[in-house]
């Protein structure tokens, strides 16, 4: 039993591929933006019907021009709009009235234009929508297409055709990096300039992209997101399939506003930026021309899988240039084997290098080249190769080039060439370049390139990565903490005191070192008694972010007098600094006697764009001073929090140090885990201090904490706050087929595959056929990615799996994807042959019909092969509408409404 579904023309093939296109504003006035379009569509070689539309004029640049859309008498499929703003409305709705569905509006003049041209902009998106109509733009440079002549932009010159696309924010840097693609042999699949994102985004974009087989890697331009959760969402699918890299500006922010915890004013955007990218499996570059070449080394179908790099030079100063520069980037300099030095003294001179860099010496010949880069390529303790040439007086720069392509040609470990210099390496370069292979004039570029593809590594395994909401098996009270939230918020306050605080943390199970509140220095004598000395204390005040700053902590207090002093100097201190602050007693707490201990910081912010960001760092009261954090996006797993703890410098200091033994590393994974459920699971709240958090041997304690709250607008979507959909734990069942056989039924993960592999591959000739509606042997890697590797806020499938001899055997699979209107998904469904008749292809299509309904979705669809009538019986006791496509007699379309 098979339905296809999920297949399909992309709805922004009119705006990627489209059959006609009309240009408003063609004109012959030289120079003007409207003469600069339709002449490169012209000199473009534009293969479908073109229609200059201007009520000036009859011709315009040779062809017959026409007054308005409504004159062409034929469908038109995209128009391009280069008049002044205030026609652009009127010009859509004379479009859609035509059954135009796409636009690019080079015209400026909207929403950076004052409220004058934010109405223009309302009103063009209005009437766009209202017609159905996608809009790039405004303020754009246009789109190009050069596999099919398509330029419709006004950069004076052309693309030639290739595999990369752009996308980018600034129509500027595309006409730079236009320009800068003629000279260096650079060809596109397509170039999309964004300007304003009025409609169509980033996501959408991606979107198309990724299905188009033109498209062999994507580069990406950013200035700004909209859209978190789209952005993301495109991005992950967009990265499984195909390498993504992008520059995205503003790293350096001009200043940044005052926080009320050390972790928002220690975590930047860019930060978070860079946690975003790195999780969906991207990789950010800082210049165009890193962006190229790591573009370029990643098309030769490297796979990279660590950052140790070995450097073989014949000159011993351009290869302490590499090395320094990979020790700058956090590379690792590569350790060479016994075996790999043997072999190297076999072949080599006496007097090389015996280490990494390998220095071949000054008069080396291509065998030399040939012996040094093999031995390290078929070395395990190296993951990459930078080959390095001076051009000396016995030196063969070509030759010597040759031998590293056919090495190339037989090796996955990514090798790169730096053959510096100029007149005498020039044929090499051009060989390099003629066989594709990444090459580099000087040796620091080349390095950086390696690690980006060891980045592009990394990050596609934290794409991998997917948790779900709660990472332990002991249930956080959940109700409790959103109580003690709302509690707060009823006395408008959003800064929980440290009381507060820690009830929160241990209502999701993170221990916190004991504290109470005294109201009298007597008070404040008989709980030190009670707790033991020595004590610390610090001030209880919901208007005081930072204690120490304050004046509001004293730490090792031995004794009933040196309390009863405390007590008052405390007041005194803050009485000073913060008059106006509300003083509710000192909290106090027995000092924390771990001799071993290290003092860490665990943080949340909820960044304006992102959402809510995990930190965890050097901790203490000089946090900001030292610098020490990592970033990432919740929802996280054990890999993740391995992934976090150590991109600090403080994971160093974890292992046996000095005359300390290591640090309960499993403590600290847990904290920082129901952390990542406490983000998930309680979307008011905006920022975290867990400082110091306490690691020794013996375990993790969270000595102080800080929490601040904010008033979110409820969702029915329960992790609507986060930019990465969480794994929906929450969505697992178990069944019983007919025949009383144990089901489980559950989302599907990307640990997966290969079940999902062997089921395809099982499944019926003619099973394959209803499903693919073509001949399938069996699933491409790439589609295995696809099917498993999914985003559950876009998109979901359930698989039907049970154990068979201690393994999990799928059974069947439904799954659908949301249409682009947001109101309808369409679905697919597949059962395995010998499990018809049993009730599971019911089953796994009920329980979808309610996630979607939970989801929102108003409708579900699909097609049907007429052919397949046990699917069709299915859809009928489902009380699925069924009717015949109006494309394909052979075809049945089938839909409900939920």
């Amino acid at each position: 039993m098979a339905v296809k579904g999920i297949m399909g023309k992309h709805y922004l093939n009119t705006l990627f591929a489209p059959k006609s296109v009309a240009v408003f504003g063609a004109s012959d006035r030289p120079d003007s933006v409207g003469q600069i379009v339709f002449q490169n569509m012209l000199e473009g070689g534009y293969k479908g019907e073109l229609y200059p539309i201007n009520a000036k004029h009859e011709q315009v640049q040779g062809r017959q021009a026409y007054a308005t859309i409504a004159d062409v008498d034929k469908p038109v499929e995209l128009v391009v709009i280069a008049t002044p703003p205030q026609t652009v409305p009127g010009i859509i709705e004379s479009c859609g009235v035509h059954g135009v569905k796409a636009a690019v509006i080079i015209t400026a003049g909207f929403g950076e234009a004052g409220e004058e041209g934010k109405a223009l902009e309302r009103a063009l998106l209005e009437t766009a929508r209202r017609y159905g109509i996608r809009l790039i733009g405004p303020n754009c440079l246009g789109i190009m297409r050069p596999s099919i002549g398509l330029n419709a932009t006004f950069n004076k010159g052309s693309a030639d055709p290739g595999t990369i696309a752009l996308v980018s924010q600034s129509g500027a840097l595309c006409t730079a990096i236009l320009d800068w693609a003629q000279n260096n042999s650079v060809g596109f699949s397509s170039v999309v300039s964004m300007g304003s994102s009025t409609d169509v985004d980033f996501g959408e974009i991606l979107d198309y992209l990724v299905s188009d087989i033109n498209t062999h890697s994507i580069l990406m331009y950013i200035e700004g997101i909209r859209d978190a959760r789209g952005f993301m969402s495109a991005l992950r699918a967009a990265a499984r399939i195909k390498p993504v890299l992008l520059v995205k500006v503003g790293r350096h922010a001009a200043g940044s506003k005052a926080a009320m915890s050390h972790t928002a004013s220690l975590v930047g955007a860019d930060d978070v930026f860079d946690a975003a990218v790195s999780r969906a499996g991207a990789v950010r570059v800082q210049t165009i021309t890193q962006l190229f070449s790591a573009a370029r080394a990643l098309s030769c179908g490297f796979k990279p899988i660590g950052d140790r790099l070995a450097i073989v030079t014949n000159g011993g100063g351009p290869g302490v240039m590499a090395t320094d520069r990979a020790v700058d980037l956090g590379l690792s300099i590569a350790t060479l084997s016994d075996a790999t030095i043997a072999y190297l003294d076999e072949h080599l001179p006496p007097n090389w290098s015996r280490g990494n860099p390998v220095d071949i010496i000054g008069d080396a010949q291509p065998e030399r080249y040939y012996h040094a880069v093999k031995a390290c390529l078929e070395d395990d303790n190296i993951d990459g190769v930078l080959t390095i040439l001076t051009p000396q007086a016995m030196t063969k720069p070509l030759e010597s080039a040759q031998t590293l392509i056919e090495l190339a040609d037989q090796y996955s470990k990514p090798l790169l060439a730096c053959w510096m210099g100029e007149i005498q390496v020039g044929p090499a370069r051009a060989t390099f370049a003629q066989t594709h292979k990444p090459h580099f004039r000087t040796p620091e570029p080349a390095v950086e390139v390696f690690s980006h593809l060891t980045a592009y590594y990394r990050n596609q395994r934290l794409l991998m990565q997917m948790p779900g909401p709660s990472a332990h098996h002991v249930e956080p009270d959940i109700e409790s903490a959103r109580l003690i939230i709302e509690g707060a918020m009823q006395e408008h306050r959003k800064v929980l005191t440290e009381m507060e605080s820690k009830a929160v943390l241990s209502a999701f199970h993170i221990p916190v070192a004991q504290t109470m509140v005294a109201h009298t220095p007597s008070e404040a004598l008989l709980i030190a008694q009670q707790l033991g000395f020595p004590v610390a204390m610090k001030i209880n005040s919901p208007d005081i972010s930072h204690k120490s700053d304050s004046g509001g902590v004293i730490l090792n207090l031995n004794n009933v007098h040196e309390v009863r002093a405390a007590y008052q100097h405390i007041q005194d201190n803050v009485r000073r600094s913060n008059p106006k602050a509300r003083i509710e007693g000192i909290s106090i707490e027995p000092m924390i006697k771990k001799a071993n201990g290290r003092e860490l910081m665990i943080g949340m912010i909820s960044d304006p764009v992102f959402g809510p960001v995990i930190t965890f760092g050097a901790g203490g009261t000089a946090v900001e001073v030292m610098g020490d954090r990592a970033v990432s996006l919740p929802p996280l797993n054990r890999f993740l929090v391995k992934d976090l703890i150590h991109g600090t410098r403080i994971a160093r200091m974890l292992d046996a140090f000095r005359n300390m033994p290591p640090a309960n590393m499993i403590a600290l994974e847990d904290v920082l885990l129901r952390v990542s459920e406490m983000v998930c699971e309680l979307p008011l709240l905006k920022e975290m201090d867990i400082n110091p958090l306490i690691l020794d041997e013996q375990g993790a304690l969270a000595a102080d904490a800080r929490m601040v709250v904010e008033y979110r607008r409820p969702s029915a979507d329960r992790y609507a706050h986060m930019a990465i959909y969480p794994y929906p734990t929450q969505l697992v069942s178990r069944w019983d087929l007919a025949d009383g056989t144990e089901v489980t039924i559950r989302p599907i993960r990307p640990e997966d595959a290969e079940i999902v592999q062997r089921f395809v591959h099982d499944l019926s000739e003619e099973s394959k056929y209803f499903r693919f509606m073509r001949s399938l042997h069996e699933l491409t890697e790439t589609m295995v990615v696809r099917f498993t590797q999914i985003d559950y806020d876009r998109e979901m499938a359930l698989i039907a799996v049970t154990e068979v001899d201690g393994q999990e055997t799928e059974l069947g699979v439904a799954r659908y994807t949301i249409n682009p209107d947001a109101d309808s998904c369409e679905f697919a469904l597949v059962i395995a042959d010998n499990i018809r008749g049993k009730g599971l292809g019911q089953k796994l299509m009920t329980t979808l019909m309610e996630i979607a309904r939970t989801k929102g979705l108003k409708t579900i669809e699909a097609e049907v092969l007429a052919s397949n009538h046990h699917m069709l019986r299915l859809m009928n006791r489902l009380d699925f509408t069924v009717r015949q496509s109006e494309d394909d007699a052979a075809v049945m379309w089938v839909s409900k409404r939920l």
